[in-house]
């Protein structure tokens, strides 16, 4: 097994060697970008990196562009991104981008060493396992539809999608709670650990993407259904 292998993408050099030393003592593989367009080409020409730290304000293309390309290239490393303080539109843009997790600067090394063991942690519950629980199933299916949380991967009519962490752990979530309404604030609570008052757009915005690979026809859904005003109920069965 090659040991796990880390991407800091962070312009402010003390930062970034900070970062680097202390994950290098942790016993990652470390490699800095100091942009947007060196991590991509660090990532197009290197092993595979097992997650990326992913600044937002980067010089030239920004954290944004760099994850949404990474996502359009069907590359799904995990991505951990830092955000400016008290800017939740970037927490909430980086999801929509195709972020797996935010951290706000700055932050406490310990926290964002937390963060990272969690975040890998995830890619190991997500990965194969003779033991997993019935409690937790690795495959869930419905209406001739199944979502692997193995794989990361989703089967429908004519479709078939790899998925984010994030976006595995917004179905999960819903699966979990089939029939119940779910409401917009505990998903932000829930799933992406966004605990204050702020713009729901995003949510509505994520439920849209999904309800792509799932619906026969994205715009009248009958699996994921708005219910007005409060969230969102998913029917396995289609219910009206």
């Amino acid at each position: 097994m090659h040991p796990t292998r880390i991407l800091i993408v962070e312009d402010e050099t003390h930062l970034a060697q900070g970062l680097f030393f202390n994950l290098q003592a942790e016993g990652y593989e470390v490699e800095i970008a100091p942009d947007g367009e060196a991590a991509l080409a660090a990532i197009a020409s290197r092993p595979k990196f097992d997650a990326i730290i992913l600044d937002v304000m980067l010089p030239g293309k920004d954290g944004f562009s760099v994850a949404r390309q990474l996502r359009q290239q069907q590359n799904y490393v995990p991505i951990l991104m830092l955000t400016a303080r008290g800017r939740t539109e970037d927490v909430l843009d980086g999801f929509a981008a195709g972020a797996d997790d935010y951290l706000p600067k700055p932050f406490d090394l310990s926290v964002l060493l937390a963060r990272l063991h969690g975040l890998l942690r995830r890619i190991a519950w997500h990965a194969p396992s003779s033991e997993q629980s019935e409690e937790s199933p690795s495959r869930f299916e419905f209406a001739g539809r199944c979502i692997d949380f193995e794989s990361l991967e989703l089967t429908a009519p004519g479709k078939h999608v790899h998925l984010t962490l994030m976006e595995a752990d917004f179905l999960h979530y819903l699966t979990q709670n089939p029939g119940r309404i779910v409401s917009r604030k505990e998903l932000l609570d829930q799933v992406w650990h966004v605990r204050e008052d702020t713009d729901t757009r995003a949510i509505d915005n994520f439920v849209v993407r999904l309800r792509r690979y799932i619906e026969d026809e994205p715009a009248n859904p009958i699996y994921l259904k708005t219910v007005r005003g409060v969230g969102y109920r998913f029917s396995p069965r289609g219910e009206e």
